[in-house]
Protein backbone atom coordinates (compact mmCIF):
# COMPACT_ATOMS: atom_id res chain seq x y z
CA UNK A 1 0.00 0.00 0.00
CA UNK A 2 1.12 3.94 -0.59
CA UNK A 3 0.38 6.46 1.33
CA UNK A 4 -1.75 9.32 0.55
CA UNK A 5 0.27 12.05 -0.38
CA UNK A 6 0.60 15.19 1.94
CA UNK A 7 0.03 17.90 -0.56
CA UNK A 8 -1.70 17.04 -4.53
CA UNK A 9 -2.21 19.15 -7.15
CA UNK A 10 -5.70 19.17 -6.35
CA UNK A 11 -4.52 20.75 -3.49
CA UNK A 12 -2.37 23.42 -5.36
CA UNK A 13 -5.06 24.17 -7.93
CA UNK A 14 -7.49 24.46 -4.41
CA UNK A 15 -4.84 27.04 -3.35
CA UNK A 16 -4.76 29.01 -6.23
CA UNK A 17 -8.40 29.37 -6.14
CA UNK A 18 -7.88 30.54 -2.20
CA UNK A 19 -5.60 33.39 -3.34
CA UNK A 20 -6.94 34.71 -6.38
CA UNK A 21 -6.94 38.11 -6.99
CA UNK A 22 -5.10 38.60 -3.60
CA UNK A 23 -2.14 37.56 -3.60
CA UNK A 24 -0.58 38.60 -7.33
CA UNK A 25 -0.33 36.40 -10.63
CA UNK A 26 3.57 37.69 -11.30
CA UNK A 27 5.01 38.01 -14.52
CA UNK A 28 7.27 35.29 -16.57
CA UNK A 29 10.19 37.09 -17.78
CA UNK A 30 12.83 36.27 -20.64
CA UNK A 31 15.90 37.15 -21.83
CA UNK A 32 17.47 36.37 -25.25
CA UNK A 33 21.32 36.91 -24.02
CA UNK A 34 20.29 34.70 -21.55
CA UNK A 35 18.76 32.03 -23.54
CA UNK A 36 22.29 32.24 -26.00
CA UNK A 37 24.63 31.83 -22.57
CA UNK A 38 22.40 29.05 -21.03
CA UNK A 39 21.52 27.51 -24.49
CA UNK A 40 17.74 26.74 -23.78
CA UNK A 41 14.51 28.45 -23.53
CA UNK A 42 14.58 30.06 -20.05
CA UNK A 43 11.48 31.53 -18.35
CA UNK A 44 11.52 33.78 -15.04
CA UNK A 45 8.64 33.21 -12.40
CA UNK A 46 9.28 36.37 -11.22
CA UNK A 47 8.47 36.41 -7.33
CA UNK A 48 9.98 39.40 -6.61
CA UNK A 49 6.88 41.37 -7.91
CA UNK A 50 4.65 39.51 -5.67
CA UNK A 51 2.51 41.16 -3.06
CA UNK A 52 5.47 41.41 -0.16
CA UNK A 53 8.57 40.97 -2.73
CA UNK A 54 8.54 37.30 -2.63
CA UNK A 55 6.44 34.08 -3.21
CA UNK A 56 6.28 33.67 0.45
CA UNK A 57 2.37 35.72 0.38
CA UNK A 58 1.13 32.51 -1.73
CA UNK A 59 2.00 30.15 0.87
CA UNK A 60 1.28 32.25 4.13
CA UNK A 61 -1.89 33.96 2.82
CA UNK A 62 -3.64 30.38 1.92
CA UNK A 63 -2.45 28.94 5.75
CA UNK A 64 -4.23 32.42 7.06
CA UNK A 65 -7.31 31.59 4.85
CA UNK A 66 -8.25 28.65 6.16
CA UNK A 67 -8.18 29.47 10.22
CA UNK A 68 -11.61 29.55 11.72
CA UNK A 69 -12.99 32.65 13.21
CA UNK A 70 -11.66 32.20 16.40
CA UNK A 71 -8.68 31.36 15.30
CA UNK A 72 -8.51 34.49 13.44
CA UNK A 73 -9.35 36.40 16.49
CA UNK A 74 -6.56 35.46 18.86
CA UNK A 75 -3.89 35.76 16.69
CA UNK A 76 -0.83 33.96 14.61
CA UNK A 77 2.60 33.30 16.09
CA UNK A 78 5.30 32.48 13.31
CA UNK A 79 9.27 32.41 12.63
CA UNK A 80 11.25 33.47 9.62
CA UNK A 81 14.03 35.00 8.63
CA UNK A 82 12.29 37.62 6.58
CA UNK A 83 10.04 36.82 3.58
CA UNK A 84 7.76 35.03 5.75
CA UNK A 85 7.51 37.11 8.29
CA UNK A 86 6.13 40.25 6.18
CA UNK A 87 3.64 37.57 4.80
CA UNK A 88 2.30 36.40 7.96
CA UNK A 89 2.05 39.75 8.51
CA UNK A 90 0.66 41.14 5.65
CA UNK A 91 -1.99 38.11 5.96
CA UNK A 92 -3.04 38.44 9.16
CA UNK A 93 -4.29 42.23 8.29
CA UNK A 94 -5.97 41.29 5.11
CA UNK A 95 -8.13 38.68 7.65
CA UNK A 96 -8.52 41.33 10.30
CA UNK A 97 -5.98 39.30 12.41
CA UNK A 98 -2.69 40.21 14.23
CA UNK A 99 1.01 38.64 13.59
CA UNK A 100 3.80 37.86 16.50
CA UNK A 101 6.81 36.80 14.90
CA UNK A 102 10.26 35.60 15.86
CA UNK A 103 12.95 36.16 13.69
CA UNK A 104 16.65 36.41 14.15
CA UNK A 105 18.65 39.43 15.71
CA UNK A 106 20.92 39.46 12.76
CA UNK A 107 17.61 39.43 10.34
CA UNK A 108 18.16 42.90 7.49
CA UNK A 109 16.19 45.81 8.47
CA UNK A 110 14.58 46.16 5.73
CA UNK A 111 12.83 43.24 6.24
CA UNK A 112 12.38 43.36 10.13
CA UNK A 113 10.88 47.04 9.54
CA UNK A 114 8.86 45.75 6.32
CA UNK A 115 6.74 43.37 8.85
CA UNK A 116 6.66 45.90 11.55
CA UNK A 117 5.23 48.04 8.89
CA UNK A 118 2.73 45.44 8.38
CA UNK A 119 1.43 45.71 11.92
CA UNK A 120 3.64 42.18 13.45
CA UNK A 121 4.91 42.22 16.53
CA UNK A 122 8.85 41.16 16.17
CA UNK A 123 10.27 38.81 19.16
CA UNK A 124 14.01 38.18 17.92
CA UNK A 125 16.25 35.73 19.13
CA UNK A 126 20.16 34.19 18.09
CA UNK A 127 20.06 32.03 15.29
CA UNK A 128 23.10 30.75 16.17
CA UNK A 129 22.62 29.35 19.31
CA UNK A 130 18.62 29.09 19.80
CA UNK A 131 16.46 26.43 18.17
CA UNK A 132 14.16 28.60 16.57
CA UNK A 133 11.09 25.79 16.09
CA UNK A 134 11.13 25.35 19.82
CA UNK A 135 11.02 28.98 20.79
CA UNK A 136 8.03 29.65 18.25
CA UNK A 137 5.94 27.21 19.46
CA UNK A 138 6.58 28.26 23.60
CA UNK A 139 6.08 31.71 21.83
CA UNK A 140 2.28 30.57 20.12
CA UNK A 141 1.69 28.55 23.84
CA UNK A 142 2.21 30.84 25.86
CA UNK A 143 -0.02 33.64 24.15
CA UNK A 144 -2.34 30.98 22.79
CA UNK A 145 -2.09 31.99 19.13
CA UNK A 146 -2.02 29.51 16.20
CA UNK A 147 1.33 28.59 14.67
CA UNK A 148 2.02 28.94 10.61
CA UNK A 149 5.57 28.15 10.20
CA UNK A 150 7.50 28.96 7.35
CA UNK A 151 7.70 25.76 5.17
CA UNK A 152 6.00 22.41 7.50
CA UNK A 153 2.70 23.27 6.91
CA UNK A 154 0.28 21.69 4.28
CA UNK A 155 -1.66 24.89 3.29
CA UNK A 156 1.65 26.79 3.45
CA UNK A 157 3.54 23.73 0.80
CA UNK A 158 0.12 24.01 -1.56
CA UNK A 159 0.03 27.86 -1.52
CA UNK A 160 3.80 27.99 -2.78
CA UNK A 161 2.99 25.34 -5.42
CA UNK A 162 0.99 27.84 -7.09
CA UNK A 163 4.20 29.91 -8.63
CA UNK A 164 4.88 26.99 -10.66
CA UNK A 165 1.09 26.07 -11.42
CA UNK A 166 1.15 29.53 -13.07
CA UNK A 167 3.86 29.43 -14.66
CA UNK A 168 3.45 26.20 -16.30
CA UNK A 169 -0.36 26.90 -17.45
CA UNK A 170 1.42 30.66 -18.82
CA UNK A 171 4.12 28.99 -20.71
CA UNK A 172 3.27 25.19 -21.26
CA UNK A 173 5.60 22.26 -20.46
CA UNK A 174 8.53 22.64 -19.11
CA UNK A 175 12.04 19.94 -19.25
CA UNK A 176 12.86 21.25 -15.63
CA UNK A 177 11.98 23.51 -13.16
CA UNK A 178 14.67 24.88 -11.03
CA UNK A 179 13.94 26.39 -7.56
CA UNK A 180 15.79 27.67 -4.76
CA UNK A 181 15.32 25.30 -1.67
CA UNK A 182 15.38 26.53 1.87
CA UNK A 183 13.10 24.81 4.32
CA UNK A 184 11.69 23.05 1.63
CA UNK A 185 8.60 24.63 0.99
CA UNK A 186 8.72 26.23 -2.12
CA UNK A 187 9.95 23.42 -3.95
CA UNK A 188 8.18 21.02 -2.73
CA UNK A 189 4.90 23.31 -3.69
CA UNK A 190 6.61 23.48 -7.04
CA UNK A 191 7.05 19.57 -7.58
CA UNK A 192 3.53 18.48 -6.86
CA UNK A 193 2.43 20.98 -9.09
CA UNK A 194 5.04 20.19 -11.73
CA UNK A 195 5.10 16.60 -11.58
CA UNK A 196 1.23 16.56 -11.11
CA UNK A 197 1.10 18.40 -14.31
CA UNK A 198 3.78 16.22 -16.16
CA UNK A 199 5.54 13.65 -14.59
CA UNK A 200 8.26 14.13 -16.88
CA UNK A 201 9.34 17.46 -16.04
CA UNK A 202 12.92 17.21 -14.06
CA UNK A 203 13.10 19.34 -10.55
CA UNK A 204 16.50 20.76 -9.61
CA UNK A 205 16.84 22.66 -6.52
CA UNK A 206 19.33 24.59 -5.48
CA UNK A 207 21.27 25.86 -2.39
CA UNK A 208 24.09 28.01 -1.17
CA UNK A 209 27.04 26.02 -1.02
CA UNK A 210 27.20 26.93 3.40
CA UNK A 211 23.90 25.39 3.57
CA UNK A 212 23.63 22.13 1.48
CA UNK A 213 21.63 20.62 4.62
CA UNK A 214 18.85 19.10 1.20
CA UNK A 215 21.22 17.92 -0.39
CA UNK A 216 23.21 15.93 2.08
CA UNK A 217 19.95 14.72 3.88
CA UNK A 218 18.85 13.16 0.17
CA UNK A 219 22.06 11.59 -0.22
CA UNK A 220 21.97 10.33 2.94
CA UNK A 221 18.54 9.10 3.11
CA UNK A 222 16.76 10.81 5.65
CA UNK A 223 17.04 14.07 7.19
CA UNK A 224 20.79 15.77 8.60
CA UNK A 225 21.80 19.02 9.87
CA UNK A 226 24.35 21.18 8.85
CA UNK A 227 26.09 24.18 11.21
CA UNK A 228 24.10 27.41 11.02
CA UNK A 229 24.83 28.51 7.29
CA UNK A 230 26.99 31.86 6.88
CA UNK A 231 26.13 32.72 3.34
CA UNK A 232 24.39 36.10 1.73
CA UNK A 233 21.70 33.93 1.40
CA UNK A 234 20.11 34.41 3.91
CA UNK A 235 16.81 33.14 3.07
CA UNK A 236 18.36 29.88 3.28
CA UNK A 237 20.12 29.71 5.61
CA UNK A 238 18.53 27.00 7.14
CA UNK A 239 20.10 23.74 9.68
CA UNK A 240 17.52 21.28 8.58
CA UNK A 241 15.35 20.38 5.87
CA UNK A 242 11.66 20.31 7.52
CA UNK A 243 9.91 17.75 8.98
CA UNK A 244 7.33 17.75 6.62
CA UNK A 245 8.71 19.16 3.47
CA UNK A 246 11.40 16.60 3.23
CA UNK A 247 9.72 13.18 2.37
CA UNK A 248 7.53 15.55 -0.08
CA UNK A 249 11.24 16.34 -1.88
CA UNK A 250 12.46 13.20 -1.36
CA UNK A 251 9.75 11.45 -3.33
CA UNK A 252 9.47 14.69 -6.36
CA UNK A 253 13.18 16.39 -6.12
CA UNK A 254 15.73 15.00 -8.84
CA UNK A 255 18.46 16.94 -8.38
CA UNK A 256 20.32 19.44 -6.02
CA UNK A 257 23.05 21.78 -6.72
CA UNK A 258 24.84 23.95 -4.95
CA UNK A 259 26.13 27.49 -5.86
CA UNK A 260 28.62 30.10 -4.45
CA UNK A 261 28.40 33.70 -2.80
CA UNK A 262 29.87 35.31 -5.83
CA UNK A 263 27.81 33.24 -7.92
CA UNK A 264 24.71 34.53 -6.76
CA UNK A 265 26.12 38.03 -6.48
CA UNK A 266 26.72 37.42 -10.71
CA UNK A 267 23.42 36.60 -10.76
CA UNK A 268 22.19 39.12 -9.12
CA UNK A 269 23.90 41.67 -11.48
CA UNK A 270 22.76 40.22 -14.78
CA UNK A 271 19.43 40.18 -13.73
CA UNK A 272 19.52 44.05 -12.19
CA UNK A 273 22.01 44.77 -15.98
CA UNK A 274 20.01 42.51 -17.99
CA UNK A 275 16.56 41.89 -17.23
CA UNK A 276 16.36 45.50 -15.81
CA UNK A 277 15.00 43.85 -12.14
CA UNK A 278 16.24 43.74 -8.24
CA UNK A 279 16.67 40.12 -6.89
CA UNK A 280 17.78 39.04 -3.38
CA UNK A 281 20.64 36.97 -2.50
CA UNK A 282 17.97 33.97 -2.10
CA UNK A 283 15.75 34.78 -5.03
CA UNK A 284 19.27 34.85 -7.38
CA UNK A 285 20.47 30.96 -6.16
CA UNK A 286 17.91 29.13 -9.39
CA UNK A 287 19.50 32.44 -11.75
CA UNK A 288 23.18 31.52 -10.55
CA UNK A 289 22.74 27.68 -10.95
CA UNK A 290 22.28 28.30 -15.01
CA UNK A 291 24.75 31.05 -14.94
CA UNK A 292 27.84 29.32 -13.72
CA UNK A 293 26.83 26.11 -15.30
CA UNK A 294 26.17 23.86 -12.32
CA UNK A 295 23.22 22.42 -14.16
CA UNK A 296 25.31 19.16 -15.51
CA UNK A 297 23.06 19.12 -18.73
CA UNK A 298 20.42 21.97 -19.98
CA UNK A 299 17.22 20.36 -21.47
CA UNK A 300 15.81 22.84 -23.95
CA UNK A 301 12.66 24.33 -21.66
CA UNK A 302 13.58 25.52 -18.74
CA UNK A 303 11.74 27.63 -15.88
CA UNK A 304 13.48 29.43 -12.85
CA UNK A 305 11.54 30.43 -10.01
CA UNK A 306 13.11 33.85 -8.75
CA UNK A 307 11.80 33.50 -5.39
CA UNK A 308 11.99 37.40 -4.19
CA UNK A 309 13.69 40.62 -4.24
CA UNK A 310 13.47 41.99 -0.72
CA UNK A 311 16.82 43.74 -0.37
CA UNK A 312 17.61 47.50 0.41
CA UNK A 313 19.37 49.98 -2.17
CA UNK A 314 22.55 49.69 0.19
CA UNK A 315 22.93 46.16 0.52
CA UNK A 316 22.62 45.42 -2.95
CA UNK A 317 25.21 47.93 -3.83
CA UNK A 318 27.22 46.24 -0.87
CA UNK A 319 26.96 42.77 -2.57
CA UNK A 320 27.02 43.64 -6.54
CA UNK A 321 29.34 47.04 -6.58
CA UNK A 322 32.17 47.17 -8.59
Amino acid sequence: MTSTPLVTLDDVRAAADRIKGVAHRTPVLRSRTLDARVGAETFLKCENFQRIGAFKFRGAYHAVSRLTPEQLAKGIASFSSGNHAQAIALAARERGSRAVILMPEDTPPSKREAAEGYGAEIVTYDRYSGDRTAIGRQLAAERDLTLIPPYDHPDVIAGQGTAALELIEEVGTLDALVSPVGGGGLIAGSATAAKGLDARIRVIGVEPEAGDDTKRSLEAGHRVSVPVPRTIADGQAIETPGELTFPINQRLVDEIVLVSDDEIRDAMRFAFERLKIVIEPSGATGLAALLAGRLPQVPPRVGVIVSGGNINSRRFAELCGD
